[in-house]
């Protein structure tokens, strides 16, 4: 359990926090809502919670927000998750970039609509030179999935097969614009990765929290802060040494 310890400036901080938003449906139902009003409560979560990691100092924020495996959840829902995502472009797109937000959108982009794609490349146009802290929003997005469009590409490329290591192979990952996540959260009382960041989690620290999706907040997030900063980070057995291969 997380103990709400608050961060001191003085412990380690992760440059890259990966958090799998769990529990807007369980939100919504606990309220007797539809499922949609916790989808949208919870986009106003993640916009909190990416101008308070910025506000921290944290680089990269990684979020999963509609996994391979979520096409088969109701239609009806699948359709205001997706109309659910052009709101928010519209809605907080200008509040990010003006907060130095750099949007990427990580995941496989041929199953959505030409409107959608064009509300992302839109919103990672408009932002694509700031720095000051880099979200990418996983959609369509599965760890296996990106383990196999990565070789393909690899095999596209002409890669010989005794060439392709880790670090080539990393090159071609969905995320390869960032470093490996150095805290891995997940919220909604669930304990598994569910096909998150397999390969880029490999060494990350987990961090579970009964905590719903749209109740995550800056408490929250600093407990898990805390918790990390308390963990002894070991890579293979050495302590604080980050595999040469993994590093961005």
């Amino acid at each position: 359990m997380l103990d709400g310890s608050s961060v001191q400036s003085q412990a380690p901080l992760p440059r890259h926090v990966a958090i799998v938003m769990d529990g807007n449906g369980r939100w919504a139902k606990k309220r007797f809502m539809p499922r949609f009003f916790g989808h949208k409560a919870g986009v106003d979560s993640l916009v909190k919670t990416v101008l308070a990691c910025a506000d921290r100092g944290i680089d990269y924020l990684t979020v999963y927000a509609f996994s391979s495996e979520n096409w088969k959840r109701p239609t009806e829902e699948v359709s205001g998750l997706m109309g659910l995502v052009l709101v928010a472009v519209a809605k907080y797109l200008t509040k990010l970039a003006d907060q130095g937000v750099r949007i990427r959108i990580v995941g496989d982009r041929t199953e959505v609509s030409d409107k959608l794609r064009a509300a992302w490349e839109h919103a990672e146009s408009l932002t694509q030179n700031n720095t000051r802290i880099t979200l990418s929003v996983c959609f369509n997005y599965g760890g296996r999935w990106d383990v196999v469009q990565a070789c393909r590409q690899a095999i596209r490329d002409g890669v010989p097969p005794d060439e392709l290591d880790e670090a080539r192979l990393n090159g071609y990952m969905a995320l390869a614009h960032t470093p490996d996540p150095d805290l891995f959260i997940r919220t909604g009382g669930e304990v598994r990765i569910s096909n998150f960041l397999l390969w880029q989690a490999a060494y990350s620290e987990l961090v579970f929290t009964d905590c719903l999706w749209p109740e995550f907040g800056v408490a929250e997030l600093d407990s898990a802060l805390a918790e990390y900063a308390r963990r002894d980070r070991r890579f293979g057995g050495v302590k604080d040494s980050v595999p040469e291969a993994r590093r961005a």
